[in-house]
């Protein structure tokens, strides 16, 4: 199994990176194949060039695909599953993570195909993981928790996955109270992993 995690969060002091070792230490135990893009410590740009936006805007499929990019379609093309793991920061991830998408979901390659250019292939699950400050139940009185879910599953993730789920480990505002459980939730993902992509 090739797993390959899109991990957004600039400390190796938060919580999130906490979570992010266990998650690698319940894959690794699996024996699976785990590929991280750490875009903070690679120190990724999330913002297009001019060129790049000539590219998507206009569709300008002949204007090149940076070598950054083209390593994350490497990476996107090796995978069974795909984790997308951030902090919730304004009820949205880091604009790091947008960017990601913002560059490689490239036009002929995430959309918008052409016959001449390689095709993203289908992943079989897709997986967000995020870390919110407030409790899941306040993120679904308030309407947040499901605007999140629309934008990534609906929008981002969208049709380019077999099955996708969203995972918010919330309350950690609080962590003390909450740790436990998000430690549980995180056990269990190696199980629905191995069901989706079976």
């Amino acid at each position: 199994m090739n797993i390959f995690i899109v991990y957004s969060h600039p400390s190796k002091k938060s919580y999130t990176s906490q979570v992010l070792e266990q998650l690698k230490m319940e894959l690794m135990a699996q024996d699976w194949n785990v590929e991280i893009s750490d875009l903070y410590a690679m120190g990724f740009q999330c913002d297009m060039t001019e060129q790049e936006y000539e590219r998507e805007g206009f569709s300008i499929s002949e204007l090149p695909i940076p070598g950054d990019v083209l390593t994350e379609h490497r990476k996107i093309e090796g995978a069974d599953c795909i984790i997308f793991m951030y902090p919730v920061w304004w009820s949205d991830c880091p604009a790091k993570l947008k960017g990601w998408f913002d560059r490689v979901y490239s036009v002929g390659y995430a959309y918008k195909h052409i016959d001449k250019l390689p095709k993203m292939k289908t992943i079989k699950y897709g997986l967000v993981i995020c870390t919110a400050g407030h409790p899941n139940k306040l993120l679904e009185e308030t309407g947040i928790s499901k605007s999140m879910e629309r934008i990534m599953l609906q929008d981002r993730l969208g049709t380019r996955f077999e099955q996708k789920e969203m995972v918010i480990l919330g309350g950690t505002l609080q962590i003390e109270q909450v740790r436990d459980l998000h430690k549980t939730l995180i056990k269990e993902l190696p199980a629905k992993i191995k069901n989706y992509c079976a």
